[in-house]
């Protein structure tokens, strides 16, 4: 059961409550959340796994066990259910897209969907085994039977075989292939996570990641200078130095805050038009969110409530958290509310107005 929360002023409490609604709202019978509205006509009502991941955090933060616990089983019945495609990618690395373990899936029937899709998406493979064993050592049980322990196993030999240290993926935004430190740097923190509690990671491959991402940071690859995905491996991963985390806030902060979200890149072409002509980078929402998360629990409190106050604003006239606004403009995409966005609006909240 989730916990009582006590505020500092009932309106964040009003405000937690609103958009766990919200949240809640995205979640199937099944476990899995919709990255976006149930009825969404764009796709947004598939499941990902990496949005199920971030979905979860603010249920996490709040200790609400019961929601937690469907969601991770109902991945895990996921994999199972594609037991063969990932002991295909174990015994031979895959050549195709359509081989790697997919990113996302239907919400009852945990089928994969084949139309063409950037499916080399290491980084989610991360985030799951990490969001597993964190919980686990949160004495929230998720691997309760043999099959269970399994499948995880093979999930951790899975990345081996990819050779996850350079393997190049599509990354957190499934766009071009590359070797991308957010990538490669939640599979580290996934494996780290994972071992100790009866699942087998040898040091090698832990080495081999954390070698690449030392070479590679603070770039997020070869093409990026800077991209809102490293944020990722300051919170929820944790896996920077101190130097490699300061200089991608400086990089972040200086190169992509605009004035109503994050953009993720330079020269992102993702709704990347506006009614003016004058196309700039979709700015995204979440990206304040992120932003106070991290400086408040870096106790940098004038930074956390500054970045509060403009994910505040971000906030549409039906109380939702959207992806996105174009740029220059106060018109957002339709994937409003975006459920990743919503959890970490919620632990934002939480995390800097409780008591």
């Amino acid at each position: 059961m989730p916990r009582k929360v006590l505020f500092k002023h009932i309106n964040y409490k009003r405000l937690l409550r609103h958009h766990l609604k919200i949240l809640k709202g995205l979640q199937y019978n099944s476990g899995l959340f919709a990255a976006s509205k149930k009825n969404s006509a764009n796709g947004y009502d598939k499941s990902w796994l990496r949005d199920n991941f971030y979905e979860c955090l603010a249920f996490l933060v709040l200790k609400d066990d019961d929601v937690i616990k469907k969601t991770y089983k109902a991945i895990l019945k996921i994999f199972l259910k594609h037991e063969s495609k990932i002991d295909n990618a174990i015994a031979a690395k895959p050549k195709y897209r359509h081989q790697y373990i997919h990113a996302r899936y239907h919400p009852h029937t945990f089928d994969e969907f084949w139309e063409e899709w950037g499916n080399k998406q290491n980084d989610a493979v991360g985030a799951i085994l990490f969001g597993i064993g964190q919980l686990e050592k949160r004495k929230i049980t998720i691997i309760e039977t043999t099959d269970e322990k399994r499948i995880v196993q093979k999930l951790v030999d899975y990345l081996s075989t990819l050779q996850y240290w350079h393997d190049q993926d599509s990354g957190m935004w499934e766009e071009n292939e590359e070797v991308h430190a957010s990538s490669i740097g939640a599979c580290v923190a996934g494996l780290k996570s994972i071992r100790n509690i009866g699942i087998h990671v040898s040091e090698q491959l832990i080495e081999k990641g954390e070698k690449a991402l030392r070479r590679i940071l603070p770039r997020e690859s070869d093409k990026k200078f800077v991209d809102l995905a490293l944020l990722s491996l300051i919170w929820p991963y944790n896996i920077v130095t101190a130097n490699e985390r300061n200089e991608i806030l400086k990089n972040v902060e200086y190169h992509l805050v605009k004035k109503n979200g994050v953009i993720r890149y330079k020269n992102d072409m993702y709704y990347n038009t506006n009614a003016d002509k004058i196309s700039e980078e979709a700015e995204w929402c979440f990206g304040f969110s992120w932003l106070a998360i991290i400086y408040q629990r870096l106790g940098n409190r004038k930074k956390a409530l500054f970045y509060e106050k403009k994910a505040l604003s971000t906030v549409n006239k039906y109380g939702e958290v959207p992806e996105l606004y174009f740029s220059n403009s106060t018109n957002y995409n339709e994937n409003s509310p975006l459920g990743w966005g919503e959890s970490l609006f919620v632990v934002m909240v939480y995390l800097i107005n409780r008591k």
